[in-house]
């Protein structure tokens, strides 16, 4: 018997149908907490304004400010929600989340939601934001634990079960020394097995992998893709902890600068060719083309040069589309090799 195969749910048509069901908002708050918040951000864009004004009411800030890290254009929902409550929004995302949803927004509105922000959250943006796009630092976030290697496991189980609420990468535990500068990691599972009175120093990881926050991306990617672990400790230069990446921070790295020099190695820019007008993408593209076009015709005259040759050996026609095929795998493949 053949294995048939089953058609996969669509989420984010199920959300909303839900939506637009008419079913009370207490009803579609319980329904909704079974989805990812990847399907409630797609789903966002099937809606219209005073569908998702009443998601916004019924999800809340935590909800949303969960949901708001999957959209790409965050900017144009933010504008459908009050200033205070986008604010309390962005304040309960990861601080690197926060920083590229206020680039989405003019410098007006940037400033005032700033403005309404509690202090430790415009610390943790002001951090994010003084570093250069190509820094490490900038894709960072502040969401992480650490703990004095000085306690034992049991106040280190306490400590951790007191701050897992504000934070979600709990998996990989950070230890610092007296004197506040990195000591090491524990992981969540090596904690939570061991007995009460084991010393708390046997289960620290000493020379944890990490990185320095003004590391270039591009120098950091090689390093970071090596480990497989959950997050990645960023230091700076007197060895104090700012921040973590994390595996998802640095899946989004990787895909970024493969996608920079792939479009690099096409002539092209970055993700702005996607989203610029067409007089912009013919004036970025039409060098190139006119340099393509001046060797074909190159390419044409010296062909005619040989009509005579031609003419008298007609089969050597057929081979000017098979050399000319394999220069373009050639190209290819040339063109494989160093993206890899």
């Amino acid at each position: 018997m053949e294995n048939e195969i089953v058609e996969k749910p669509d989420y984010v048509e199920e959300l909303v149908n839900l939506i637009r069901s008419g079913e009370s908002d207490e009803g579609i708050s319980e329904k909704i907490d079974n989805y990812h918040d990847n399907d409630i951000a797609s789903a966002l864009d099937e809606l219209n304004e005073k569908e998702r004004k009443k998601l916004y009411q019924i999800l809340g800030v935590e909800r949303m400010s969960e949901i708001f890290a999957y959209v790409d254009d965050v900017g144009k929902y933010l504008e459908e929600i009050e200033l205070e409550k986008a604010a309390d929004i962005i304040e309960n995302m990861d601080a690197d989340d926060a920083v590229d949803v206020l680039e989405e927004v003019d410098e007006t509105k940037r400033k005032q939601l700033i403005e309404l922000m509690d202090e430790e959250s415009k610390e943790d943006i002001k951090l994010i934001c003084s570093y250069e796009e190509d820094e490490i630092g900038s894709k960072m976030t502040t969401n992480f634990i650490e703990i004095s290697r000085r306690l034992t496991v049991k106040q280190a189980m306490r400590e951790l079960i007191a701050k897992a609420e504000e934070n979600d990468n709990i998996t990989t535990i950070y230890v610092k020394d007296d004197d506040d500068t990195f000591y090491g990691a524990i992981n969540l599972k090596d904690l939570i097995v061991a007995r009460g009175y084991t010393d708390l120093d046997s289960l620290i990881s000493h020379s944890y992998p990490y990185v320095r926050d003004h590391e270039s991306i591009t120098d950091c990617i090689e390093q970071l893709k090596d480990y497989a672990e959950d997050s990645i400790p960023v230091l700076d230069d007197d060895n104090k902890l700012l921040g973590v990446i994390t595996a998802q921070d640095i899946v989004e790295v990787v895909d970024d600068e493969m996608g920079d020099d792939y479009a690099k190695l096409a002539g092209m820019t970055e993700e702005a060719d996607l989203e610029e007008g067409l007089p912009e993408s013919i004036k970025k593209r039409l060098p190139w083309l006119v340099v393509l076009l001046g060797l074909s015709l190159c390419v044409s005259t010296v062909t005619g040069l040989f009509e005579n040759v031609i003419s008298h050996l007609a089969i050597i026609v057929s081979f000017q589309s098979l050399i000319l095929g394999m220069s373009g795998n050639v190209g290819t493949q040339s063109l494989a090799v160093t993206i890899r």
